[in-house]
């Protein structure tokens, strides 16, 4: 199942509780909207963590940033998402 958190009723936590079992999750590593574009890459990697406590119990997570990354989205934090995913993201 993709999934963009910031969408209503995608809260990453409830998601993994009640479909965790059933569902492979593919998304859902950072906040594409919000966090990408205006902040700090150690605001991004604090994204990631979040994101990645939620869903990574248990198994059946894809990190990936569900859409595409847009335009001015300053570089440093793509590397930054990608890092904070390679660093906390294995199990």
């Amino acid at each position: 199942m993709s999934v963009q958190i910031t969408a209503w009723g995608m809260d990453s936590e409830f998601l993994k509780e009640r479909f965790g079992k059933e569902l492979v999750f593919l998304g859902g590593g950072s906040d594409s909207q919000h966090v990408l574009h205006f902040v700090s890459p150690e605001e991004v990697t604090s994204n990631v963590k979040v994101n990645l406590k939620a869903f990574k119990p248990g198994g059946g997570y894809v990190f990936n940033n569900v859409h595409n990354i847009q335009a001015g989205v300053p570089p440093e934090n793509i590397l930054a998402m990608y890092e904070a995913a390679y660093a906390y993201g294995k199990y």
